[in-house]
């Protein structure tokens, strides 16, 4: 799998702060909570997710879970990225950690986020 690489996120504020952590210009889709079987297949027809690799960041709650299970049994070639669940949302993780997180699957990440 050597297409572009791009990241599914659940909401715009987890986007924009990975954007924000993020030292490279990688694609972020929200899927808003969790997908229809439509929304789903639009997602994956629309941004072409069969031949990309695609990396799934979502909140470890039960929302979160219910959308990794469905996001990884439509994509299975998906490489997971977690957050500690003492912080149960992306949006609440702090920088460090996230930075971390992103650098642990070889994204490139703003140095000041590495302390």
């Amino acid at each position: 799998m050597d297409g572009e690489r791009i990241i599914i996120v659940e909401g715009i504020t987890d986007k924009r702060k990975i954007k924000k952590i993020l030292d490279e210009d990688i694609e972020i889709i929200c899927t808003h909570g969790t997908l229809g079987i439509e929304r789903m297949e639009e997602l994956i027809y629309d941004y072409n997710l069969d031949e990309r690799r695609v990396y799934i960041l979502v909140d470890e709650d039960d929302s979160g879970y219910k959308l990794r299970k469905q996001l990884s049994e439509e994509l299975p070639h998906a490489v997971h990225i977690y957050i500690d669940k003492a912080f149960r949302e992306v949006a609440a993780t702090p920088e460090p950690e996230l930075a971390r997180a992103l650098l642990n699957r070889h994204f490139n990440v703003k140095s000041i986020y590495l302390i």
